[in-house]
């Protein structure tokens, strides 16, 4: 398989190279993994919906590899103008599709992921465009195909390496910590893993503990990295098309239930700054600052607590690693109050993280302590009810504004 990669990437380079020629048996379909998902809008509304079968010095490269050509703006704010709807799981094909399609050394590899199109369908039909080398059906073997991925990326390809269900990725995890993200330094810089690893994770729809992990806060430890998540089908998009031209291993963590959600993005090409957080709604009374699903739950409280007479100003984070601390820090600067909202676990999550940065930062500016609602350090439960319970709900997060504000 390393010989079928160093030819790839020859051929690549000499732009002679047509994959449709080449074509390698697909795999059977694993067809035995299923999900639901939901459909969440901006509106805080729920539909539920049946899902199909279900990665010392920075590289230079980083920021004008990533930088925002366009001034990224929320649904609401895109919503507007001239472009096309597409769904979130639409968008992130949308991104990968222009890279691939830009850059001849971008190719996929993971379960499924060609002729069957993916678990959550983002790289349906990109397998009869490119063929089956630069979209590569894989085994059931994580930790196999993620390290060809590195080693496809040591010798110039640019993989985009599915995971499809984020849970399995813990099988990867050696080949993600000792050698993705330490590679560049322990080879004096030799060599560069401009690698993406991606795929859905989060809590489902009663997908039942193994199938609802939130890897954030085990991933974020790991030197060399750059973790984002998306929220929306625009920075969903952006987010996609940022991670394949950066010089660094990017972790992009999508959430099974936001594949579904709709939004209209610009026609013209964008990409998102890799390490910027989005302002999602200004405000004055105190800072929450959230990130992936529990965007829609903190912009539902927030309509409760406008009609309360708050003024919540609304963050979501997206780079979970390294932080956007410019603009959260001038946020505390205005507010003086920060609530934290995360779906991920309590003990050691990436909200854990961001209260000591925020106190090393920004103490003196603080005139409450900074409050984090997290989800419970329990296995997600299978019973929807308790599943419910495990995660933080906007009755919660307007009740912790109230006592913060009092």
């Amino acid at each position: 398989m390393t010989t079928i990669f160093r030819g790839l990437g020859a051929l690549t380079a000499s732009n002679s190279f047509d994959s449709k020629k080449l074509q390698l048996p697909s795999p059977r379909s694993f067809s035995e993994r299923k999900a639901s998902f939901l459909l969440v809008r901006s509106d805080g509304s729920v539909n539920l919906n049946l899902g199909s079968n279900s990665r010392a010095r920075r590289a230079e490269q980083l920021i004008t590899n990533a930088v925002a050509t366009k001034a990224d703006g929320s649904a609401a704010s895109t919503a507007s103008k001239p472009g096309h709807e597409l769904l979130l799981f639409e968008a992130l094909r949308e991104g990968l599709e222009e890279e691939m399609d830009r850059d001849p050394t971008v190719c996929v590899m993971g379960e499924d992921v060609g002729h069957y199109g993916g678990s959550y369908k983002v790289t349906k039909g990109l397998a009869t465009k490119y063929g089956d080398l630069r979209v590569l059906d894989t085994p059931i073997a994580e930790n196999s195909f993620t390290g060809m991925g590195i080693g496809a990326a040591m010798t110039g390809l640019r993989p985009v390496v599915e995971g499809m269900n984020m849970g399995f990725l813990l099988l990867a995890f050696n080949q993600i910590s000792n050698n993705c993200g330490m590679l560049h330094y322990t080879s004096g810089g030799q060599f560069k893993i401009p690698i993406v690893i991606r795929g859905p994770g989060g809590v489902g729809r009663q997908l039942g503990a193994e199938h609802s992990q939130r890897l954030e806060s085990y991933f974020q430890s790991i030197p060399g990295i750059q973790m984002v998540a998306c929220s929306t089908a625009y920075n969903a998009k952006g987010l996609m098309k940022a991670a394949i031209r950066s010089e660094n291993p990017v972790i992009l963590f999508e959430h099974v239930l936001l594949y579904n959600l709709k939004e209209r993005i610009p026609d013209e090409e964008y990409i998102c700054n890799l390490e910027e957080a989005e302002m999602v709604r200004p405000g004055e009374h105190v800072t929450i600052l959230t990130y992936s699903r529990m965007r829609y739950h903190v912009m539902q409280a927030a309509k409760t607590l406008v009609n309360k007479g708050y003024d919540p100003e609304v963050i979501d984070i997206r780079s979970l690693k390294p932080f956007d601390l410019y603009t959260i820090g001038n946020s505390v600067k205005k507010t003086h109050r920060v609530l934290i909202v995360e779906e991920c676990m309590r003990t050691g999550g990436i909200g854990a993280s961001l209260t000591a940065a925020i106190t090393e930062n920004f103490h003196d500016y603080l005139d409450a302590p900074i409050v984090c609602l997290s989800s419970q350090d329990v296995p997600t439960p299978y019973a929807g009810t308790l599943e419910e319970w495990t995660v933080v709900q906007p009755a919660q997060i307007v009740t912790a504004v109230e006592q913060l504000c009092q």
